[in-house]
């Protein structure tokens, strides 16, 4: 196991006593009034031994005031009884709000926090700190006032037995120092155990999560006892844990158990002889036995203090989550009608140490289709969450319209900025509602509709059960269906800048066409960055950004980026390009005119009209999902037509093989240069 890190275990513990001391101000009322009733409580526990010992001797005396005190005892007895149950449903509220406030507090920051810092821990460790710990946790607001309070029947019973008979008192006093001694070592060695415990605890449940999330995989591989074996390796460990807990706990209990008889018996024989002696009445023996009994009570919050120490470490556990930091935001707006205006700026990002971004500087013009390309572990992920702030870069700075990302409001920057992901996850109880999932306004059923049409998914999601109003447990979908729907969603809240993270990888080619086709004149004008890996993708759009070790090797169109022998192996097209322009010019000619054509440039409305000019949609067989597809993932074979390479065209853009290019040449029109197009650094 790997030994702890002192200071790491001091911040944890600094952390968790904020949590707890928060916790316990969230339901202060409740735990003023519990304490109250518990104090109270005590004191009817401390008042009962004198007030029967009192009436006992009226009684024995045939005193006509016996018949009055009876009536007292009666009274002290029910109230003692009316305060505990009073307290006991205090604190069970006090739990409830306590554990919820850890919850959502430790949901919360989940899920504002970058999310590679939220994949820090599993699944099935935020599970379990979110769920039993956090109700073991939230228990320790309660469990320390109650262990606080408990503590006042036995201080208040031995001083009360001094005063009753010192000599009596004297007798419970030799044994206390023993008790103190068999508590503090309780406390120390059982939180101890306990921490270890919950540690080996949140392993198993990080293991248990992450084999049902891959049952598929691992029936195909056939491998399920090895992963049964793997998921219970630690169980042994468990068991040793769980049980250390319990001896520690089952042997101060018996200590305790066996000394605090014992006392009350020296007591007992102390009394009887001072009674012998006449120091001592019957009535006041039986009120030095009870307080007796009260003082012994002390061992008794051992049971108490075993809750504080389990709370502490769970406490520990959930508030790990409360120091993910959270992304910071602004309160500014976006300009009205912001054409979308992206630009990186000397962007830095690390990761374990390791630089995933470094010096990313680009400035893309409003209204432009951007396609991010690159070899796997380029960066391009990585590129599209510090694009959308969904993370944080360590250096440089992303703006929008020319304002900083990290000064935006956090509606403004959900609203103006969308994303679609390669596995979206679903949301809401329908399939309507999981596309229009989002912050601000709901969409109408018509937007719905809309959106899932210009995603290719209203056709499917008409043929589901009860359409979109089928329950999403109830809705099969494969994962071109699901992406869809991811597109959906997009679509339906798009703003200004629209993110797709390999977000058509599972759709066939012709699905994804037509999807390309709907974004440029369905779907709210704006800039598209494209995390691409196919061919077709980077072709059509405006401009390419082509990353390699996470740096901008190159922007420019794409059919000059072909020219690249590196360029073309990023699509596992070869090192020499198919269809050269030396060798068939006619050939290529064509193939710039017709399959390579990305949408008209000139901004927004031009945009939309993309597809307007008929040699634009004169795509071949292949394109339209009838012929061979040319579109490859990295690693596949060339692609097997002749002549239907892009190559350079009429217009050409900046050079490639640089970190900056001009998006002149990425929007075509009848082979000439669109007007109006920025610089792209």
């Amino acid at each position: 196991m790997t030994a702890p890190d002192p200071t790491r275990e001091a911040t944890a513990a600094r952390g968790a006593d904020r949590a707890r001391r928060a916790a316990a101000r969230h339901s202060g009322g409740r735990l003023a009034a519990a304490a109250a009733c518990s104090v109270a409580a005590a004191g009817a526990a401390l008042a009962e031994p004198a007030v029967l010992g009192h009436t006992l001797d009226l009684l024995l005396r045939q005193d006509p005031g016996g018949a009055r005190w009876t009536a007292w005892c009666a009274a002290v007895i029910a109230a003692e009884v009316l305060l505990d149950a009073v307290t006991a449903r205090l604190t069970g509220g006090v739990d409830a709000r306590s554990t919820a406030w850890l919850r959502r507090l430790g949901l919360g920051r989940l899920l504002r926090a970058a999310p590679h810092h939220a994949a820090r821990h599993s699944p099935g460790e935020l599970s379990a700190r979110l769920t039993a710990q956090a109700t073991t946790a939230g228990a320790v607001p309660a469990a320390v006032v109650s262990a606080a309070v408990a503590l006042l029947a036995p201080l208040g019973g031995l001083v009360a037995l001094i005063l009753v008979d010192v000599w009596t008192a004297l007798a419970f006093l030799a044994g206390l120092p023993l008790l103190a001694v068999l508590l503090r070592a309780f406390a120390r060695d059982s939180g101890a155990s306990v921490g270890r415990y919950q540690e080996v605890q949140l392993a198993m449940a990080g293991r248990l999560v992450e084999t049902l999330a891959g049952a598929r995989t691992i029936a195909a591989a056939g491998t399920a006892e090895r992963e049964q074996a793997r998921v219970l390796s630690r169980l042994p460990e468990l068991g040793a844990e769980g049980r250390e807990t319990w001896r520690i706990y089952g042997t101060t209990m018996a200590r305790t158990g066996a000394l605090m008889p014992l006392l009350l018996y020296v007591v007992l024989g102390v009394g009887g002889v001072r009674l012998a002696e006449g120091a001592l009445g019957v009535g006041g023996l039986l009120a030095a036995v009870r307080y007796a009994g009260l003082a012994a009570g002390v061992g008794a919050v051992t049971g108490r203090l075993a809750a504080v120490v389990r709370g502490r470490a769970a406490a520990r556990r959930t508030a790990a989550l409360f120091d993910l930091p959270e992304l910071p935001e602004g309160v500014r707006r976006l300009p009205q009608g912001g054409p979308g205006a992206l630009e990186l700026r000397g962007v830095r990002v690390v990761r374990e140490g390791t630089e995933v971004l470094r010096d990313v500087d680009l400035r893309i013009p409003g209204g432009t289709t951007v396609a991010v390309v690159g070899r796997s572990g380029s960066g391009k992920t990585t590129l599209a969450a510090v694009a959308g702030r969904l993370t944080a870069c360590d250096a440089g700075r992303v703006l929008l319209d020319g304002v900083p990302l990290e000064e935006l409001s956090a509606g403004e920057l959900r609203r103006e900025v969308g994303h679609a992901f390669e596995r979206p996850a679903l949301f809401g109880a329908d399939v309507a509602a999981a596309v229009a999932f989002g912050s601000g306004p709901a969409p109408t059923p018509e937007s719905v509709r809309a959106a899932a049409r210009a995603a290719g998914a209203d056709a499917f999601v008409r043929r589901l059960p009860d359409g979109y109003d089928t329950a999403l447990p109830d809705a099969p979908l494969s994962g071109g269906e699901l992406q869809r729907l991811g597109l959906a969603r997009a679509f339906c809240r798009a703003g200004r800048l629209l993110i797709l993270d390999d977000a058509t990888s599972s759709l066939d080619t012709l699905t994804a066409r037509e999807v390309e086709r709907a974004l440029a004149h369905e779907v709210r004008p704006g800039t598209r960055l494209v995390v691409a890996h196919r061919i077709s993708s980077a072709a059509r759009a405006d401009l390419v950004v082509w990353l390699d070790a996470g740096r901008v090797r190159a922007t420019g169109p794409h059919a000059e980026l072909w020219r690249d022998p590196a360029y073309r192996a990023v699509f596992g097209a070869g090192t020499e390009p198919v269809g050269h322009p030396d060798a068939e010019p006619a050939a290529a000619a064509s193939a710039l005119a017709t399959v390579l054509a990305p949408p008209a440039a000139g901004g927004p409305d031009a945009q939309r009209n993309a597809g307007s000019d008929p040699a634009a949609d004169a795509a071949p067989a292949w394109a339209e999902g009838t012929g061979p597809e040319p579109d490859t993932e990295p690693g596949a074979a060339p692609i097997p037509r002749t002549g239907a390479a892009p190559v350079e065209g009429p217009d050409t853009g900046a050079s490639a093989g640089t970190g900056s290019a001009a998006a002149g040449g990425g929007g075509r029109s009848g082979g000439r240069r669109a007007p109006g197009r920025e610089t792209v650094r």
